[in-house]
């Protein structure tokens, strides 16, 4: 009889959960993904859907607002000696979260400490497409923070943070052999307008 995997079907990308009917648009999504943030750092865990809802339901809202830079600056001074990916100590490179080659910022809310390990790996890769929709929810919070802040405002600044039909964003987007469902709101949508420089 044949044995089923099942931490190898949980992690299929046919069946990553798709987040609630409440996440509508891109802020939604941003937003979302930010209560699960809160959620983790309250301790009570980013599968804690009531939880992270209440905390998705009060960030749309305005009732709560997301941390500082200041507050994102302390987080990763409490282990100034670590990559931010993956615990390594010493020998740190600075990464770009949204890389520049992607036309990410180069200052301070879209910098991390990483290993040369890691770096080499995430390369270019957007954080999420570099996570994959797998492990998502694995992402370091200092790292996914200020990624999720600079989104918000790159899409501020381009006007489409209300966009709810994403199929609108699919043509422009280089991750479309990567979703799991088309036209379906996931994070590969918050990053996949992002191109190398001199793609179109």
């Amino acid at each position: 009889m044949l044995a089923l995997n099942w931490s190898k079907i949980q992690r299929s990308p046919l069946v990553v959960p798709m987040p609630p009917a409440a996440v509508k648009s891109i802020q939604d999504l941003i937003f979302w993904q930010y209560a699960k943030i809160i959620a983790e750092s309250s301790g009570m865990g980013k599968g804690n859907y009531r939880f992270v809802m209440d905390r998705f339901k009060k960030l749309v809202s305005g009732e709560i607002t997301w941390s500082t830079s200041i507050r994102e600056y302390v987080k990763e001074r409490e282990k100034p000696d670590e990559c931010i990916y993956c615990g390594a100590k010493g020998g740190l490179t600075l990464d770009h979260v949204l890389p520049r080659a992607r036309g990410g910022a180069d200052d301070p809310d879209n910098a991390v400490w990483v290993c040369q390990k890691c770096n080499s790996s995430k390369g270019d890769k957007r954080l999420y497409e570099w996570y994959g929709l797998e492990e998502r929810d694995d992402l370091p919070r200092v790292a996914e923070g200020k990624y999720l802040k600079l989104l918000h405002g790159l899409y501020a600044a381009a006007g489409t943070l209300d966009v709810q039909d994403v199929s609108v964003l699919c043509p422009r987007c280089d991750l479309g052999p990567k979703c799991p469902e088309k036209a379906k709101l996931t994070v590969y949508c918050l990053e996949g307008k992002f191109l190398k420089k001199g793609k179109k």
